[in-house]
């Protein structure tokens, strides 16, 4: 298959990315009036009354703003109590209501790395949403943080942009206002008409147990072998034990999805209702709902690039970062459908058409376009959802998810964290072009001093310390390649994507990683907190050190922040500190598996 050929294909892409850029200014409209204390918005009538109940319990004064160090502190402590709140329900899931399948309780380890992925918005899954969540901890213990930790990306994007359009201020916002706005008003309406859309398309609400159904032609599979802690027995050598299980029944998962998957989407979180996720027919029934799922990743992340212009006054500088967003998902998507296009040549040698692209690992009702679509958003975006396993991508196709993540996920990004990651390059955009026109870099009349670049270095630096550190502790352990189902690139490769999954806070899975081990869960546990704080606080830092200065007028040697040229350095800025980071992993893991696959003579 020539993607050139596929005309669905690119008028779907159009269609897409028209209805992206149409949404935004409507929606950073909107996040202008929800992140504005003193704003109204369409819903004040009925939610004024309950906000003020919720600063009463939360002993929380609205009228207060914060600086960047009280503003962490309460982030901080309002994530830690959420962690242990939802590691309880784990661990007593089988106590507990709503549980009709009598589901156990998380190990120890496991619920760590849940409790971890949920709190951070990366909401990783070692483990089968359908076989070891019950309704009552899905709804309750990981629903909750899906919520809260979007409201907390947005609110630290919010943040960021306070400090740069005020000027000789300390304070930089209220957290408890801002938690509690973007849920109020924004999160929980717009899951609630999500939801109901979702259930119009065939998804499931319920609260039913699962049914079972006779299968026609039974069959035997092998197995791991697991104890009663759900932990994966091992034989002398280290390796997993197998046994043969026959299977003569299907379970049909029931329960409450619609409202489940409307928030997964809406906040970037990710997470499935069921193992496989978007890829299910009930959690992703309809190319309708494949469609605005795909959309509804990139809605907030969008429109916050149109908050920035607005609150910042210059509505080109939004619209400038929205191109460079733009561009880098454009050649994401296209090289990705491309690679998919193509298939496998060494399939192609025995005979199975060339025009038929590589469809394995993907629903047939979504095809080779919808599903390189979106992995490609879902890994721009911090957001994890699956329709495809991108383990059975090609190795170029499995490359483009895997660089979105490592890139930081700015293209857009996930509920907040795409902005604040995307300002953080922005800051080291204009600081190098200070360098090379010789000039005091300022940004938006600010000058960019030590401390800011610094603090910007702290976070580009975090990323890769986390991803290529636990990378190469897992390949050099024991325990590490133990865990793997491929061998050679293939397997650094899915290591590797474990851990850019965790230190990005995306959650997707290269799926050929059994990761529900200790180890695996407590590091990749380990790298979710540091791809979160150790990139929200310096975030925090850097909104502080920005809303002190004081802002200089423009002059004619003042850098532009709008037009194609910015987009243009923006982008190199992206693809330079970001990919040549990461390049040399990446040689020895997808593009030495894309030279082995062509035929290559290359050894690994």
């Amino acid at each position: 298959m020539r993607i050139f050929d596929d005309t669905f294909g690119w008028a779907q892409l159009a269609v897409f990315t028209g209805l992206l850029l149409l949404l935004t200014r409507p929606t950073g409209v909107y996040l202008f009036q929800v992140l504005d204390a003193q704003g109204k918005t369409f819903l004040d009538p009925v939610l004024r009354p309950v906000e003020r109940c919720f600063y009463f319990l939360l002993g929380a004064d609205p009228k207060k703003e914060q600086d960047w160090k009280q503003y962490t502190i309460s982030l901080l402590a309002f994530s830690l109590a959420g962690t242990l709140f939802t590691y309880a329900i784990l661990r007593m899931q089988h106590v507990l209501p709503l549980n009709p399948q009598g589901l156990g309780p998380f190990s120890d380890h496991l619920a760590f790395n849940t409790a971890v992925s949920f709190m951070t918005n990366t909401n990783w899954q070692s483990y089968g949403g359908e076989s070891t969540a019950s309704y009552f901890s899905q709804m309750v213990g990981l629903a909750f943080h899906n919520f809260v930790s979007a409201a907390t990306g947005i609110a630290v994007a919010a943040v960021l942009v306070r400090g740069i359009a005020r000027h000789s201020a300390k304070a930089i916002g209220n957290f408890w206002v801002d938690l509690v706005r973007l849920n109020l008003y924004l999160l929980l309406p717009a899951s609630i008409v999500y939801a109901v859309f979702l259930v119009s398309q065939g998804m499931i609400q319920n609260f039913k147990p699962y049914d079972t159904a006779q299968i026609l032609d039974p069959y035997t599979v092998e197995v791991v072998k697991k104890d009663d802690n759900g932990d994966v027995v091992k034989g002398a050598p280290g390796n997993p034990v197998t046994e043969e299980r026959k299977i003569d029944t299907q379970t049909i998962v029931q329960g409450p999805m619609a409202s489940q998957v409307a928030i997964k989407m809406l906040g970037t979180n990710g997470g499935g209702f069921t193992n496989a996720n978007a890829s299910h027919p009930y959690e992703n029934p309809t190319p309708l709902s494949n469609f605005i799922q795909i959309l509804s990743i990139f809605l907030i992340p969008s429109g916050l690039t149109y908050y920035l212009g607005r609150m910042v006054k210059n509505q080109r500088h939004g619209w400038a970062v929205w191109g460079a967003m733009a561009a880098v998902f454009l050649m994401g998507v296209v090289a990705c459908w491309w690679a998919e296009s193509a298939g496998n040549p060494r399939l192609h040698a025995l005979g199975v058409e060339a025009g038929s692209g590589n469809m394995e690992g993907k629903e047939v009702r979504f095809g080779i376009f919808n599903s390189a679509l979106f992995a490609t958003v879902t890994t721009d975006a911090s957001c994890g959802a699956v329709n495809s396993m991108h383990d059975s991508f090609t190795p170029l196709g499995g490359l483009i998810p895997l660089l979105n993540i490592q890139l930081g996920e700015v293209v857009f990004g996930g509920v907040g964290a795409g902005l604040y990651g995307t300002l953080v390059f922005v800051v080291l955009a204009v600081f190098l072009a200070g360098l090379m026109v010789g000039r005091t870099p300022e940004y938006l009349g600010k000058k960019i001093e030590a401390t800011d670049v610094k603090l910007s270095v702290l976070f580009v630096m975090a990323a890769a310390f986390s991803i290529l550190g636990f990378t190469a502790w897992a390949a050099v352990s024991a325990w590490g390649p133990a865990a793997l189902n491929n061998a050679g690139p293939h397997g650094l490769s899915e290591m590797l994507y474990a851990y850019s999954s965790g230190t990005g806070n995306n959650g997707s899975a290269f799926a050929g990683l059994t990761a529900n081990t200790y180890w695996y869960n407590t590091t990749i546990g380990l790298a979710m907190l540091i791809g979160r704080f150790i990139m929200i606080i310096p975030a925090l830092a850097l909104a502080g050190n920005l809303a002190r200065k004081k802002r200089a007028a423009a002059t004619g040697g003042s850098f532009p922040v709008s037009g194609p040229l910015f987009s243009v350095l923006l982008l190199g800025t992206i693809l330079i500190v970001g990919a040549l980071t990461f390049f040399p992993a990446l040689s020895l893991g997808p593009i030495v598996e894309h030279f082995q696959m062509t035929g290559s003579s290359i050894t690994y």
